[in-house]
């Protein structure tokens, strides 16, 4: 599988990912009184568009980013793997992306509102571990490095 279709097959799971476990797990805190309700089509500057657009763009970014690595990762255990990856866009979401838009870093410390995007990001990352296998599977199905 060459380089472009393993970042598209990645950002395809990365993206559906986000629209199955990352809202999945929105709209379970939802229930629970703990969030808004899923799916937020809020605009998002500043190009305006709605934030599940904007959500499955980065993690369709993530996914793809994966998608390349995936040759290179162990067969087994792609759920972890997922979590991982979920944990890592965790630290973006809870460092990176303030420095960048000059905001607190790590949700001012809010360790409620910590926990719950953690919770969010792991959960969709685990989705990516487990669509990813089913998007990227080489042709023979063997997962082992070409």
């Amino acid at each position: 599988m060459g380089f472009a279709r393993r970042a598209g097959a990645g950002f395809a799971a990365g993206a559906v990912s986000v629209l199955v476990f990352h809202q999945g797990m929105w709209a379970l805190l939802h229930a629970l009184g703990l969030m808004p309700p899923a799916f937020p089509t809020a605009p998002v500057p500043p190009f305006g568009v709605p934030r599940i657009y904007d959500f499955c763009f980065w993690g369709g970014l993530y996914g793809a980013a994966f998608g390349l690595i995936f040759p290179r990762l162990p067969a087994r255990g792609m759920w972890f793997q997922g979590l991982v990856l979920g944990l890592i866009a965790e630290l973006g979401a809870l460092f990176l992306v303030p420095a960048i838009k000059g905001l607190p870093l790590a949700f001012g410390g809010a360790t409620g509102v910590i926990l719950i995007s953690t919770l969010i990001n792991a959960t969709w990352g685990i989705g990516v571990g487990i669509f990813s296998p089913l998007v990227l599977r080489p042709a023979a199905g063997n997962y082992a490095r070409r």
